[in-house]
């Protein structure tokens, strides 16, 4: 068969046809159009998922600042789940730096020269991994404290094994966490595809998921119990108690299937989100069972007119009518009285809140069949 008859029939479908990239030296090199369409396509849909992850984290950042009240922003768990979203924010800024920078450049990419890749694309790589270890230790950090706001009304046995449990199972998650750290910096560094981490990065995933449904069954499970209490008691109008139970279910359940996501379907990105919606949820837990609080204690509009309105007559020029004449000014203590009634300020998994892994976390870093080590993470 002549070239040109073979030139032809590959012709006969364009989209798959074969170009020709040339290296410094002037080798020749084909790369099949159909390979390259994938590598575009998986940039895309990495940089629209962490696009995503960061107009969500910034935008209840700011929601949280704003709504939040100045004597509570002192508080450990608010500092906690600011700090969360605001690394969020920062990791998945460095992670979309990465697919835009010289990392992702297609000749780089296929030749292998990387020469064009100075040390601040280096260092923003591993900026990137190591943002996601502060992430993991700022939620950890965040969930111990609610459980431990959580338990205290706990025997002093059941306390004591549920805290110990609590804090050996964030220590594992995050010493796995740690060391796959170090080997993904040590390849981005090295120019190098580790294939040996794969284990370190599902164990690293599984024992993040493990901790999360601990910590969040734990919540689940004690506020449970209370709201049955109540129940039986009569009190069973919805309120903040019942929110911050539909927020642990929700934190419990949809980490979760996104950490099991990436073994079941080929979409890279997906275990990116766990760390992500936890320090989502942990915060909006509060701001809605604060809300609901802050709804429950107004007076309804009948009430707080009146309300309004003595208020109105007690401080003003002319006051009210005493013994069928008008006082002028205040009523003295002794012809005024007050009922005081006290209100209880419930506890949310937000403020005393309890508060990854792109086809599994080597994917979202790009460490995988066809992809390098030195992507971000």
């Amino acid at each position: 068969m002549s070239s040109m008859e073979m030139a032809n029939l590959s012709l006969a479908d364009p989209f798959t046809q074969t170009i020709t990239l040339h290296l410094a030296d002037g080798t020749p090199m084909d790369v099949p159009l159909v390979e390259l369409d994938e590598f575009m396509l998986y940039s895309v849909r990495m940089c629209i998922n962490y696009a995503s992850q960061i107009g969500a984290s910034l935008v209840l950042l700011v929601i949280l600042l704003l709504l939040t009240k100045p004597e509570k922003r002192r508080a450990p768990i608010f500092i906690t789940n600011v700090l969360s979203l605001a690394l969020v924010f920062i990791r998945n800024i460095l992670q979309c730096l990465y697919f835009t920078g010289p990392f992702n450049n297609i000749y780089a990419y296929y030749s292998q020269d990387y020469s064009r890749v100075t040390g601040k694309d280096y260092g923003t790589s591993v900026a990137a991994t190591v943002m996601t270890l502060l992430l993991l230790i700022c939620v950890e950090l965040s969930l111990l404290l609610q459980i431990r706001v959580v338990c205290c009304t706990l025997s002093k046995l059941h306390r004591t094994i549920t805290y110990t449990t609590s804090i050996m199972v964030a220590t594992m998650a995050i010493a796995f966490r740690l060391a796959l750290c170090v080997e993904n910096s040590k390849a981005i560094v090295s120019l190098t595809y580790v294939s040996n981490v794969e284990w370190l990065d599902n164990a690293s995933n599984i024992t993040t998921s493990i901790s999360i449904c601990w910590f969040c069954a734990a919540f689940v499970t004690k506020l449970g119990f209370a709201l049955r209490q109540r129940r039986q008691l009569g009190l069973d109008r919805f309120g903040p108690m019942q929110i911050i139970f539909i927020m642990g279910c929700q934190t419990l359940i949809i980490p979760a299937i996104f950490s099991i996501l990436p073994y079941l379907v080929n979409f890279p990105g997906f275990s990116s989100h766990v760390l992500t919606l936890v320090s989502i949820f942990l915060p909006l837990s509060s701001l809605w069972a604060s809300a609901s609080i802050s709804n429950r204690t107004q007076p309804p509009g009948g009430m707080k007119l009146r309300q309004e309105l003595l208020n109105n007559s007690a401080m003003g020029s002319s006051g009210p009518l005493v013994n069928g004449k008008n006082v002028h000014g205040p009523l003295s203590p002794t012809n005024t009285t007050r009922s005081m009634t006290s209100n209880t300020t419930l506890i949310s998994p937000g403020h005393h809140d309890y508060h990854d892994i792109g086809g599994r976390d080597l994917e979202a870093q790009g460490l995988k069949d066809g992809h390098k080590a030195w992507v971000a993470k």
